[in-house]
């Protein structure tokens, strides 16, 4: 139990400091000047820390555990990069097919973050996995 709860808070702290970084400074400017016109005044916080506590839990069903006891860090990364496309490409993909005025550079951008993440999220979590499991 130690062991999967502390995998899944490096897991849940990467994603949240790099999505943090990501949404803050690195695509600010392209989300506002993209879809500004859509964006809230406010984030909607709860909404976020539901994303945010259940988005690592998907990570580690579908990447970090089925591969918990493979050495190698790739099938995980593998996992877990698909796992990004497929979550963000139903978000970006449902905003394109029902939002009058959403780009696709921004869908295609938000994709491959989901992916990037996703995969250096679940790095974070792999490595503590690792560890912990080693220390047994």
């Amino acid at each position: 139990m130690r062991k999967t709860l502390l995998t899944y808070l490096a897991t849940a702290a990467a994603l949240l400091v790099l999505d943090a970084l990501w949404l803050g400074i690195i695509a600010q400017p392209l989300y506002q000047r993209s879809i500004g016109h859509l964006m809230a005044e406010q984030p909607r916080w709860a909404a976020a820390a539901v994303f945010y506590g259940i988005y690592p839990l998907g990570l580690m069903r579908f990447a970090l555990l089925p591969h918990r006891q493979d050495s190698a860090m790739g099938p995980t990364l593998s996992a877990a990069g698909l796992f990004g496309f497929f979550a963000y490409a139903t978000y970006d993909l449902s905003n394109l097919a029902t939002l009058r005025d959403w780009p696709v550079g921004v869908s295609l951008i938000d994709i491959a973050w989901g992916s990037v993440v996703s995969m250096a999220s679940a790095a974070a979590g792999k490595l503590v996995l690792d560890r912990v499991s080693a220390a047994r």
